[in-house]
């Protein structure tokens, strides 16, 4: 392999955080995004969790592929690891993914491990609402994390009509 690619479904879509030669939206076969993941460090805490997206097995994801040159490899996987395991809900997978030019490309991606005590699994949208509302983790606030994930893949023109319904009723709730 000459480059690597990494696959953004939540934040690394809109803050990747690390050094990369290009950005292209793609689409992973075999798993979805969804609000699935407790959050105990990035956006709540033990005794708040909040919620954060995971890729969750089935169906398909629109997100980001992100091409990083070989000699950034380590320093990009050292950085990944220590944003995405802190505490091990993610198991890193290596999946073909479909780039929106044509190309397809392995990418190192995050799925949830559904054996882990953070996997929320599928939550209806008012369970959802009432985690995030409030939870405030190292990240920021819960809240901002879900708009900004909602706002940016309407930029990408993805939809998920349920995290629209999430981010429609934290704006109502949220106050700047």
């Amino acid at each position: 392999m000459s480059d690597f690619w990494v696959f953004g479904y939540g934040s690394l879509m809109w803050n990747p955080g690390f050094d990369h030669l290009h950005a292209e939206p793609a689409l992973l076969h075999g798993a979805h995004r969804s609000l699935c993941v407790y959050s105990w460090v990035h956006r709540g805490t033990e005794a708040r969790p909040g919620l954060v997206f995971g890729l969750d097995n089935g169906g398909t994801c629109r997100g980001m592929a992100y091409q990083v040159a070989t000699e950034n490899w380590p320093t990009t996987l050292e950085y990944l690891r220590a944003r995405e395991q802190t505490t091990m809900v993610y198991k890193e997978h290596w999946h073909n993914i479909s780039l929106d030019s044509g190309q397809k490309v392995e990418a190192l991606v995050y799925m949830v491990d559904h054996g882990h005590p953070q996997y929320a699994g599928a939550l209806p949208l008012e369970k959802q609402l009432e985690i995030v509302n409030g939870a405030v983790g190292k990240s920021g606030p819960n809240p901002e994390y879900v708009i900004n994930t909602a706002a940016h893949l309407d930029e990408m023109q993805i939809t998920d009509t349920g995290l629209t319904w999430l981010a429609g009723q934290l704006k109502s709730i949220v106050k700047p």
